[in-house]
């Protein structure tokens, strides 16, 4: 039983599965408790004798009769996810057998997990770094195939694997850097103000490459955001429901028409793209419209890409789509979309503006493969070159910044080193100084791992995560 026990250590059960009727169900308990819980109700077999990683199909009893016949899973500590005893019960799956159960178990001692609890005790009984933990709420939440494998590899410890070997070096050089302190009297030098100097240039050049690639990894992580804008009238609506394959925008020959946005996803080459169409851009007297109209140029700003189309069926000025793509200011990456070439005879221009010009029909669907090659070209090429881990997360990156910064630090303090001509108590600061700058360093590393962490960050991260994992 759990009574007296404190929250870490009672035993714990949710549902491991997502509410509603299906073909079975699953319920997971994890603490020290688990076991004889569940042996209470299992008559079929003794599962206090029974070995670590072993299924056992029997049937779940109380005085008053069976509630179901079950298939239960024993993992024994420390060799299960959480490193407590875990068993997880796969019964039919009614959701009110499954609450019938649960409800068993909780009158016998376990209590109900809370978000991310079971995760939170793998971190807490070191089967999973924080960064690790963090790895199974995004693969939980990936959407795609990108996202998928960025979390996938999130979770085998690549965020930690980046970083453990430049931290083992600072914290020995940090600890060489402590003992010259206690020699202070003697004037010596433990640490090697060269190697450490080398050292920090490396965590520096890996940290900025670390940081460099978030663009793309959050990107990857939470879907590319692709605006189309343009005139009014020039096909927009069109392009998205033929980009998603069902009518999802209102298509309508009177201008100014869309004056709201309208977003859906895709999915290129695994990749998840959020599309979203706007209202045309063009000088209105209409008060609505006009707000659309500053409403696309903000969407614009804040996008990955934006597709500029235009009518090509119409005459149409290179110079005045070069005026209108210009004001596109906040992205660099536009495509200049000619639409309607299948009413048009005219030749496009290869480039307007130093902007790759493609002809589409959005209506016929022509050049659209196309289209969605060069936005996969695209994407490929912002991919940071050399670099398969991605930092995706946002707390990752604040925490590399800080560390970054603190780098800069001890670089700076390095570069203005010289033992030679230093008197003994400018040495003395000299070392504790380099000491502070390495701990902050180490400090900020170790948030993204959790061998620095709080409460309140836990609590913040393992909030994000389903009841049952």
């Amino acid at each position: 039983m759990t009574d007296g026990n404190s929250p870490q250590e009672e035993t714990i059960i949710a549902l491991a599965t997502p509410e509603g009727t299906s073909a079975i169900a699953v319920l997971r308990l994890s603490g020290k408790d688990t076991i004889s819980i569940v042996n209470d109700f299992f008559p079929s077999k003794d599962l206090l004798a029974s070995q670590s990683h072993t299924l056992h199909f029997g049937k779940l009893k109380t005085e008053n009769g069976i509630i179901d016949e079950v298939l239960v899973s024993v993992f024994r500590a420390p060799n299960s996810y959480t490193g407590e005893d875990v068993i997880e019960i796969s019964c039919h799956g009614s959701p009110h057998v499954a609450k019938t159960i649960i409800q068993h178990f909780l009158a016998s001692g376990a209590r109900h997990a809370s978000a991310g609890e079971f995760t939170k005790r793998a971190f807490l009984n070191g089967k999973l770094d924080l960064s690790q933990a963090e790895g199974v709420a995004d693969l939980i939440h990936s959407d795609s195939e990108a996202s998928r494998i960025a979390a996938v590899n999130q979770l085998k410890g690549g965020i930690r694997d980046e970083i453990s070997g430049l931290r083992d070096e600072l914290l020995e050089i940090s600890a060489l850097l402590e003992l010259e302190l206690d020699f202070s009297e003697e004037d010596v030098e433990f640490a090697d103000r060269t190697q450490l100097k080398d050292l920090a240039d490396r965590i520096e050049k890996k940290i900025s490459s670390l940081l460099t690639s978030f663009n793309y990894g959050n990107a990857i992580k939470d879907g590319i955001s692709v605006v189309i804008a343009g005139p009014p009238n020039v096909g927009k609506s069109t392009l998205l429901n033929a980009l998603l394959k069902e009518e999802r925008a209102i298509v309508s020959d009177i201008p100014g028409t869309t004056r709201d946005f309208i977003e859906d996803t895709i999915h290129i080459d695994g990749i998840k793209f959020r599309f979203t169409d706007t209202a045309g851009i063009r000088e209105t007297q209409d008060q609505v419209e006009s707000i659309g109209v500053a409403k696309t140029h903000e969407k614009v700003r804040a996008a990955s890409l934006a597709l500029y189309l235009f009518d090509a069926s119409s005459e149409f000025s290179p110079e005045r789509i070069e005026e209108e793509v210009h004001t596109l200011e906040g992205t660099r990456n536009i495509f200049i979309l000619g639409n309607k070439i299948d009413e048009s005879e005219a030749d496009l221009p290869k480039e307007i503006g130093g902007y790759y010009v493609l002809g589409i029909s959005a209506k016929e669907g022509l050049g659209l493969e196309d289209l969605k090659q060069d936005i996969s070209d695209w994407i490929q090429k912002e991919k940071p070159q050399g670099n398969q881990t991605l930092v995706t997360n946002a707390r990752h990156y604040e925490a590399f910044k800080k560390a970054q910064d603190s780098v800069k630090d001890l670089l700076e303090g390095l570069g203005s080193t010289n033992s030679e001509l230093q008197t003994t108590n400018s040495s003395i600061r000299t070392s504790d100084l380099l000491s502070e700058d390495i701990r902050q360093v180490l400090m900020h590393l170790g948030e993204i791992t959790g061998e620095v962490t709080n409460e309140e960050v836990l609590g913040a991260i393992f909030s994000r995560f389903c009841i049952g994992k």
